[in-house]
């Protein structure tokens, strides 16, 4: 504790040091705040006088302190340069764009004259209806009483009416002189008002009586027309405007900084109420707050401490403070800037009455698969788009939240390339995506056992499958394929066959959790996604029961892009978006059931997840997409299989296990093993699966199971000793005691 007079104490010690003419004559200068905080630590409230109770002290002073006993400074005196220069601070900066976004982009642009000419010719037309029904009508109606009024306001003008009540005032309160003044100057306003009166009377009666006896008709129909309009514009009472509005205006309040100050000081952050109660801020804001689409945004420096996350948290009470619906407030992160600062989008309307998202493609002749998918936009009217090459897509909700229509945009989006070859299965059995089975290689829809091992067969060739493409690609020359990876320039060479191959799962939850297919089809479809991204193989997952037995973990955890819409809780919000995503503010458990259908968070297609709300395909124009892509196929002749009505590939015997078949061919006595020499052996036991092996395609197989190669010494069969890659058993043992110990957890 600081004793009262310390402050006290301080000041006369120092003034003495300034006065004592011993002092040396160098000045210092001394920070006295933490001269005082430093002082006050060192002081003890209650000290013992003995001589026992003092400590030693040493001949060297301590490091926080100087040889004559006060405190070291630890801030320097002299300025220095602090942070970067003038022109480094000129090249960090962020240049605000030149020309706004709609009008760099020539599909916003687009789309930006096309709403305004919608808006132009909607308002004409709404007009142009009602001119012979509405307003017409109305115009001869009012017409009497607008000759009437006319007549009147040309009388009150010519006896200067609208002076009466000055005069009377002057009268009332014997103003004399005042009186007299303007009662002349109504004598000679009335004088001139009347002969102009008069002569007006006069042209106007000679005027109609030629317009009644003498004009010709159509010069007779104009005259009648002007004057309807006329007198029944002049006849229009003040409450009864002729025309009605043909576009009400959504009148919203403009966003302030007191209104984001208030709301923010009203969520229940602590940092922020306290700085509010004491009459400050709380929050900084980084830049003007600015419209940005239909709607506002602000940006905001959160107080020390204070994370995107906590906000987004309390976004209910965020929406409740600004007095808007929830589907209108958006706090997201900024990935460009430090964890605090928050970017508040707070739209005009709510996303879920934004009405369906046209998509993008929806009258495209074709697409490339490999500049990603539209998949819809983002509340501030953003157009998202998904990845689709080296990448796998987990969708999940609950039943009737959008996730087959999503599936349906992807799959669509896909068709309108026409060197993608195309898996649909459909397990759910209701012809979601029947129409595009016309561009298929493998199609089914059913959720029979029939249609359930249809598709586990599916996922056994798709593992053949990336285990040939992985020994083809290993022999391309380094200056077609340096990344080891597919590109559009081998995708294009058919003789390669390393085409584009999508293969959609809808409701895999009913492949994964079936009795019999169930853990082979998990195990594949791991084995696929770990390995199928780079050589061009696409799984697209989508379930509405997102838990470990219908989705297992090895999937769940190594796909690359998520998209949830509505789910219960957050353990099924973590299963789709990816642990600790609750935690860290993405919960698709705020959207609300049926209203918010169709939006959802898009995580892992941008740096940060994302409020996306799907566009929507309705079964006649998935079907224009189906036939369009139908056409480009065949002009391009990539249809095969069961789109040109070919007997479906089946996998031959039963299901392989690898593991089981590498233990086989490897005793037990053999506790170091090459890779090359595990490879022949399982093309001697399983030619028809194993067949053209290499010890390549054994370390690529066993990766995924966590059996790492590494240098075994052996001896050739030309008797040399050598030393190659290879395995040891006991690993191999340890994957399969894990593995089925992970079943038996199941």
């Amino acid at each position: 504790m600081k004793h009262p007079d310390d402050d006290n104490e301080l000041f006369n010690r120092m003034e003495a040091e300034m006065t004592d003419p011993a002092a040396p004559s160098g000045g210092e200068v001394v920070d006295f705040g933490k001269a005082r905080t430093a002082r006050g630590e060192s002081t003890d409230p209650s000290p013992d006088p003995s001589a026992d109770s003092r400590p030693s002290k040493s001949a060297d002073p301590e490091p926080t302190e100087s040889a004559d006993g006060r405190p070291t400074l630890v801030d320097s005196t002299v300025p220095t340069v602090s942070g970067p220069g003038v022109i480094d601070r000129i090249k960090n900066s962020k240049r605000l764009d030149v020309f706004p976004a709609w009008l760099k982009s020539a599909a916003e642009f687009k789309e930006a004259l096309g709403w305004l000419a919608g808006h132009a010719w909607h308002t004409v037309a709404f007009h142009a209806v009602r001119v012979p029904f509405v307003y017409l009508p109305k115009l001869v109606w009012r017409s009497p009483s607008g000759l009437l009024n006319t007549l009147g306001r040309v009388g009150r003008w010519s006896v200067d009416a609208e002076g009466e009540a000055l005069r009377q005032y002057t009268a009332t309160n014997e103003q004399v002189d005042e009186y007299l003044k303007l009662s002349r100057q109504r004598d000679r306003r009335v004088r001139l008002r009347m002969i102009l009166t008069v002569l007006g009377s006069l042209f106007t009666l000679g005027t109609v009586l030629f317009l009644v006896y003498g004009a010709e008709p159509m010069t007779q129909v104009i005259a009648a027309a002007v004057a309807v309009l006329g007198f029944g514009l002049a006849g229009a009472p003040a409450d009864a405007p002729l025309t009605t509005r043909a576009v009400i205006k959504t009148e919203v309040q403009k966003l302030t900084s007191d209104i984001v100050v208030k709301a923010m000081a009203s969520i229940g952050i602590g940092q922020i109420a306290s700085a509010v109660a004491k009459g400050r801020d709380g929050i900084q804001f980084a830049a003007p707050i600015t419209r940005e689409g239909p709607g506002w945004r602000a940006d905001i420096d959160l107080p020390l401490g204070v994370t995107v996350a906590d906000v987004a948290d309390r976004r209910a009470r965020l929406a409740s403070g600004l007095r808007r619906p929830l589907g209108c407030v958006w706090p997201d992160a900024d990935p460009n800037e430090h964890e605090g600062r928050l970017i508040l989008w707070v739209g005009d309307r709510d996303l879920s009455k934004t009405g369906i998202v046209k998509w993008q493609l929806a009258t495209a002749r074709r697409h490339d698969i490999f500049k990603g998918i539209p998949f819809g936009l983002d509340p501030r009217g953003r157009g998202q788009s998904v990845p689709m090459i080296q990448h796998n897509v987990l969708i999940g909700s609950q039943p009737g939240q959008g996730k087959t229509a999503s599936v349906r945009v992807l799959a669509c989006g896909a068709a309108l390339d026409p060197s993608v070859e195309m898996w649909l299965h459909e397990l759910k059995g209701t012809g979601d995506v029947d129409a595009l089975a016309c561009t298929c290689h493998r199609f089914v829809s059913g959720i029979d056992d029939d249609s359930i091992k249809y598709a586990a067969d599916s996922l056994t060739l798709l593992r053949a499958e990336v285990m040939r493409r992985a020994a083809a690609i290993k022999k391309l020359p380094r200056d077609l394929c340096p990344d080891k990876r597919i590109t559009r320039t081998i995708a294009d060479k058919r003789s390669l066959k390393l085409w584009p191959l999508l293969a959609v799962f809808d409701e895999c939850q009913n492949l994964f959790a079936h009795p019999k297919y169930g853990k082979q089809a998990g195990e594949d479809a791991e084995f696929i996604i770990k390995l199928g991204r780079a050589l061009g193989v696409i799984l697209i997952l989508a379930t509405q029961r997102p838990d470990k037995d219908s989705l297992p973990t090895g999937i769940s955890g190594n796909v690359s892009i998520r998209f949830c819409l509505r789910v219960a809780g957050q353990v099924e919000n973590d299963m789709i978006l990816g642990t600790s995503a609750y935690r860290n503010g993405v919960r698709a458990t705020a959207f609300r059931p049926e209203i918010d259908a169709g939006n959802g968070y898009l995580a892992g297609a941008g740096p940060l997840p994302s409020v996306v709300r799907t566009a929507y395909l309705d079964d006649p124009a998935t079907n224009a997409i189906a036939q369009r892509a139908l056409a480009l196929r065949k002009a391009e002749g990539t249809l095969s299989g069961h789109a040109l009505g070919e007997d479906a590939e089946s996998t031959a015997g039963p299901s392989y296990d690898l593991l089981a078949d590498v233990a086989a061919v490897v005793p037990v006595s053999e506790k170091r093993v090459w890779n090359e020499r595990i490879a022949a052996r399982l093309a001697e036991l399983r030619p028809e699966v194993y067949g053209g092996w290499k010890g390549e395609n054994v370390t690529s197989a066993l990766k995924p199971h966590g059996i790492k190669t590494t240098g075994v010494a052996g001896i050739t069969d030309d008797g040399e000793r050598t030393t190659r890659r290879g395995i040891v058993r006991d690993d191999l043992t340890t994957a399969i005691a894990e593995r089925d110990e992970n079943r038996g957890a199941a």
